[in-house]
């Protein structure tokens, strides 16, 4: 199935305006703008370059990382994690470097860095207007994913979280909407503004498994630790009746590029009587299957076991 090049008309002007919004946004963009016209290679040396000093620059994001691997793989030796914490920024690096071509450069160029499998899976879907969620999990190829999907179409809908520094969230909004209309909306929100396009038939891009505290969650295991993780993946899923297709994106160090696999349907619920509590044990289950097919790709730079069950201590304080 072909796809249109569809890019907002009025995208040159939307750049151009970000640039003239000031003098950090003039910079962030020509910075992102230069990068997108890298040759291939170019990104790549740059890309292995940032991961070898992320770690070196960044040590808390290093100690957080560490601390991660070492709650979730405990059978692994300290050396093989040392080496898996290197792999992560390599490609979490890499990554950075990419989104200037994913936010920036031409459609073309983001074909040509990543691919997908599966579209036919969400056009099922997608074609009769049938409200669906693509649920992707926090694999630092996220952006590629995304920007990959919505290329491809139709609109769609996710919930961010809002950049401190004004001039990067306007970037990020940019870069991540440029292709058809994606509705982004903040964390700040909540799900409301969510739940309205859902309602319309839109598709929803849902990031599932971050540490937002347990307050609309629960403690359910993750790679065998608890983990607070909300229920509204599983609410909105049952009340809505979504069906459930995950986005499993990877970057191929071989190749420098990423690939997006749109997955067969999952469901959360064996019955009419499984809890939101079950369900979502379910959806952390399914997580730690695909984490462990790319084990060095997941967003481990997150505190994802920063809120404890009463009386344990936070892990990543040294």
């Amino acid at each position: 199935m072909s796809e249109p090049p569809v890019e907002f008309e009025d995208w040159a002007e939307k750049v151009r305006a970000l640039k003239s919004r000031s003098f950090k946004s003039w910079c962030l963009v020509t910075v992102f703008q230069g990068l997108a016209k890298l040759p291939h290679r170019g990104r790549q040396f740059l890309g292995w370059f940032l991961g070898v000093m992320t770690p070196l620059m960044l040590p808390r994001r290093a100690h957080i990382v560490r601390c991660n691997l070492t709650l979730c793989f405990p059978e692994k030796s300290p050396q093989v994690r040392q080496s898996m914490l290197r792999a992560h920024f390599r490609v979490l690096a890499q990554t950075f470097v990419d989104r200037g071509v994913l936010w920036l450069g031409t459609a073309a160029q983001v074909r040509e860095l990543v691919t997908v499998s599966g579209l036919e899976k969400a056009r099922r879907y997608t074609d009769s207007r049938r409200p669906l969620m693509l649920l992707a999990p926090h694999f630092v190829a996220l952006d590629a994913a995304a920007s990959r999907l919505t290329l491809a179409g139709p609109q769609g809908a996710t919930m961010y979280t809002p950049q401190s520094d004004p001039d990067v969230d306007a970037l990020v909004r940019l870069g991540r909407g440029r292709f058809h209309a994606v509705h982004l909306i903040s964390q700040k929100d909540g799900v409301r503004p969510l739940i309205r396009l859902i309602r319309q038939g839109y598709p929803t891009y849902y990031l599932p498994d971050m540490d937002f505290g347990i307050k609309g969650g629960v403690f359910v295991p993750f790679f065998g630790v608890p983990a607070a993780t909300q229920t509204a993946t599983a609410q909105m899923v049952r009340q809505f009746d979504l069906p459930v297709l995950p986005i499993l994106s990877a970057w191929d160090a071989k190749t420098g590029r990423y690939h997006v696999t749109i997955g067969d349907e999952v469901n959360l619920f064996e019955n009419a009587d499984t809890s939101l509590e079950t369900a979502t044990a379910r959806l952390n289950e399914l997580l730690e299957g695909w984490i462990r097919e790319h084990p060095t790709q997941y967003y481990w730079v997150h505190r994802r076991f920063k809120t404890r069950p009463e009386g344990q201590a936070n892990p990543y304080d040294k």
